[in-house]
């Protein structure tokens, strides 16, 4: 296992030599593999031979419909015809095609094996385009061609893949975009299986046939090359590159070779090389997608770092293809903030905290990599390692809790404390010191997304969460962790904090926006348009708060505590409802006072962009960064998507566009504070294999504090030392000593699933001078401001730039 980045780099340097005895190719491409541009299909006439007589079911145009649970299917009453099957279509007009693309029944029965794809300028003559055999399972398959310009093309079924009979269906047919196609590409590999019984050649990872793969070479060698391997790919001239989907070798029950680890980097001329993306694939069969902001290149190289599973030091890939877009935008300029190099992830990132003690990010998603569905009392999780960039991978089952859509929280002790979710009465317990988890209490009230935040006193308060275990009364419950109970606060009714949905209770208790203050007691500050106070002593109390001004239900909205000395909470955006419904781009600043009293809502008008599902971070200066989400509220949809970012000034109270996302982050997505100041965005989607809007990796933001006005990278101030160094009890001051004149702030760890993020809030420090760039810096006494536990502590210039942070323990 590959521990840091120097070591990367050190085998990485080892390219000089191999490169030198390197495999070079050249081929036509015309493979097609993975997420390609597709055309728009409003135009569209298609038919087929043969239809379901029954009316309104599996009909042709129900394979154009955009919808993967419905779909075309020929006869099947008993007197279906034989193959051939014909899928003709109809663009209307001659466009630019290379390639189709194929989404196979929702059952078995049906699928295509051996097939052709035609065209025609008129219908009639036909020309051959592709021809192969499709295996028999419910990935997608396609069928890569040289670009063409025509308006007709026909798909023939000549056998099905499994032989159970003459039938033929698809739940979806696509056509691919000719009109950005690399073509006569040249393959450089470090190393290839060149036997003729045992084809492993470079070229076969670019010929559009899953069947055939690249092998690194293993037969009748003495010693047989380990890794790194590398396989590069010379389009000839410069395109827009946005990124590079990899097939693993598709041959069924083998996946040796399946490349884990990796690096991508793109070279306008093969000699200097920009990483656009690094991190670990998922040891299975399905398509690795890497997507990043388009850069301009000709070369386009894979480094495989690691086996994913381990198996032994030989790589391979069934295909591994380009993705190329029409048009190049240039970066905007670092006034509005970078974004980095993409994170391959082999999970779509559900949910996300911040580890204490070793700020490492723990991610996972469901019982499954990509889907939720079903759960079976396990966890897919990951860990993501900023200082090294390395991902490692694994699944969580001794705790028998599928966390999917829990309530999570970062305890007193630095302990990941996940509650509820698909095996809704189960808690499980994450301890950074030994990487494991362990089992926790059960709660009182099994439920999922619930909503859970860490109090004063060190216990954690949860709320909500009908979407898992019986629906409604989910009233409030409190976890002692010297105790290791929950006990049910029955003065703490979930019924005030409800939102009002079509869908009703389950879609009505979710997600509360919860801050703990003074005394345990804890406050609501939404999703819903009444606001509340909680107290969690005894049997727990509730105080209604008012209302969010002239907010309504702000559902899938985000609220963030930017400044915890003086109560001070911004609440963007949300939605009505749930699901289907518009968003909204209000923004409030709440000013909490004492525990069950009004506090003051003042509404500071519009962000730039109406938006929910997003994710809102507070950075060290107090800006709040605003990421992701969807115009219009869809679960599991890319369409509306807000790629643009916003930064909220407290102090002018306004927002400023940042620089775009290429990938984006909207149900499911979460992002998080890093201890160098910058912010981790991830995730997006788990709705199933052939999903759109799943995304498995993550990209790092680097705010505008981190530039100078000419766009140069910042200097930035350094702590060099703090006593104590760790521990630190509330109401002490600390000995800083930075390299400079600075001030301080400090921001608890993150945690964060479903846009709710409890556990971040940020305080400003006060700090005196001891001489010289020696600062006493006091942590406030009251642990309703400063909740104990783990803190990044952030020196700032006079410019505001950031220092890495040390981290703290407040007791």
């Amino acid at each position: 296992m590959l521990g840091s980045v120097s070591y990367i780099l050190f085998i990485l340097s080892l390219y000089c030599a191999q490169e030198a005895t390197a495999l070079t190719h050249d081929l036509p491409i015309h493979g097609l593999t993975g997420p390609q541009p597709t055309l728009p299909r409003e135009n569209w006439q298609v038919r087929a031979d043969s239809e379901n007589p029954l009316p309104n079911q599996h009909r042709a145009v129900e394979a154009t419909d955009g919808a993967s649970t419905t779909y075309w299917s020929t006869q099947f009453d008993g007197s279906s015809s034989a193959f051939p099957h014909t899928f003709t279509i109809d663009q209307g007009s001659a466009i630019a095609v290379s390639g189709l693309t194929y989404l196979g029944p929702p059952t078995s029965v049906g699928r295509i094996g051996l097939y052709n794809v035609e065209k025609s300028t008129d219908g009639n003559t036909w020309t051959p385009l592709a021809a192969g055999t499709w295996t028999d399972d419910d990935r997608p398959k396609s069928a890569g061609f040289t670009a063409t310009t025509v308006r007709y093309i026909r798909l023939t079924a000549l056998s099905e893949a499994g032989n159970r009979g003459s039938i033929t269906a698809a739940s979806e047919i696509n056509l691919v975009d000719g009109s950005m196609q690399a073509t006569n590409l040249t393959v450089t590999a470090d190393s290839e299986e060149t036997l003729p019984a045992d084809d492993g050649r470079a070229i076969n990872a670019l010929d559009g046939d899953p069947n055939t793969f690249w092998k690194t070479k293993w037969k009748n060698v003495e010693v047989t090359p380990g890794y790194p391997h590398f396989f590069k790919i010379d389009m000839q001239e410069s395109y827009a590159v946005r990124g590079l989907s990899y097939l693993p070798r598709q041959d069924p029950g083998n996946q040796q070779g399946n490349i884990g680890q990796h690096q991508i980097e793109v070279s306008i001329d093969g000699n200097s090389w920009t990483v656009v993306a690094r991190g670990t694939w998922a040891d299975d069969g399905r398509m690795k997608t890497s997507n990043w902001r388009a850069v301009m290149g000709r070369y386009l190289r894979l480094t495989a770092l690691s086996e994913a599973g381990n198996r032994g030091p030989w790589a391979t890939a069934a295909e591994i293809q380009p993705i190329i877009q029409s048009t190049f935008m240039a970066p905007a300029p670092e006034s509005a903030g970078q974004w980095g190099e993409t994170i391959d992830l082999p999970l779509v990132a559900v949910a996300a905290a911040l580890v204490p003690g070793t700020s490492e990010v723990l991610l996972w998603s469901a019982w499954n990599a990509d889907t939720f569905f079903d759960g079976n009392g396990k966890t897919v999780t990951a860990t993501f390692n900023p200082s090294s960039g390395l991902v490692t991978q694994s699944t969580v089952s001794n705790t028998g809790h599928d966390m999917f859509c829990p309530g999570i929280s970062l305890s007193k002790s630095g302990l990941v404390v996940v509650a509820g979710g698909r095996n809704a009465e189960k808690t499980s317990i994450y301890h950074p010191d030994s990487h494991t988890w362990s089992s926790g209490p059960q709660l009182v009230l099994p439920r999922g997304y619930n909503s859970q935040a860490t109090l004063s006193d060190g216990g954690v308060f949860t709320i909500g969460g009908s979407w898992s275990g019986i629906q409604g009364g989910k009233n409030g419950e409190y976890y002692d962790p010297v105790a290791n109970t929950w006990s049910l606060r029955s003065g703490c009714p979930v019924a005030p904090i409800l939102t009002e949905d079509p869908e009703g209770i389950w879609r009505e208790d979710n997600h509360a926006w919860l801050f703990a203050r003074e005394n345990n007691s804890v406050f609501h500050a939404g999703p819903s348009k009444n606001m509340n106070w909680f107290t969690t002593a005894d049997q727990g109390s509730i105080t209604p708060a008012g209302t969010r001004g002239n907010d309504g239900h702000a559902m899938n909205g985000n609220a963030v505590m930017y400044d915890a000395v003086f109560g001070k909470i911004l609440t963007i955006g949300g939605a009505m409802h749930y699901d289907d419904s518009y968003t909204t781009s209000n923004a409030h600043i709440i000013t909490l006072g004492p525990p069950s009293s009004i506090p003051n809502v003042t509404t500071i008008g519009s962000a730039h962009y109406a938006r929910a599902y997003h994710n809102s971070v507070v950075l060290p200066d107090g800006k709040v960064f605003i990421v992701g989400g969807l115009n219009y509220a869809r679960v599991f949809s890319d369409d509306t998507s807000i790629l643009y970012p916003e930064l909220f000034d407290p102090t002018t109270n306004s927002f400023t566009v940042q620089a775009p996302m290429s990938i984006p982050r909207n149900y499911h997505s979460v992002a998080l504070l890093l201890p160098d100041a910058t912010v981790f965005v991830a995730g997006g989607g788990l709705c199933g294999l052939n999903c759109t809007a799943n995304h498995y990796d993550a990209q790092i933001f680097r705010p505008p504090y981190l530039f100078n006005y000419d766009q140069t990278v910042a200097t930035r101030p350094k702590i060099l030392r703090t006593t104590p160094e760790k521990d630190v009890p509330l109401g002490s001051a600390i000995t800083v000593t930075t390299d400079g004149p600075a001030s301080f702030a400090m921001v608890r760890f993150g945690s964060v699933t479903h846009s709710v993020n409890t556990d971040q809030r940020r305080v400003p420090l006060a700090s005196m001078t001891g001489g010289g760039n020696t600062y006493i810096v006091l942590i406030p006494r009251e642990p309703g401001v400063a909740v104990p536990g783990w803190w990044m502590l952030f020196a700032m210039n006079a410019q505001g730039v950031p220092s890495v942070a040390a981290t703290i323990n407040v007791q």
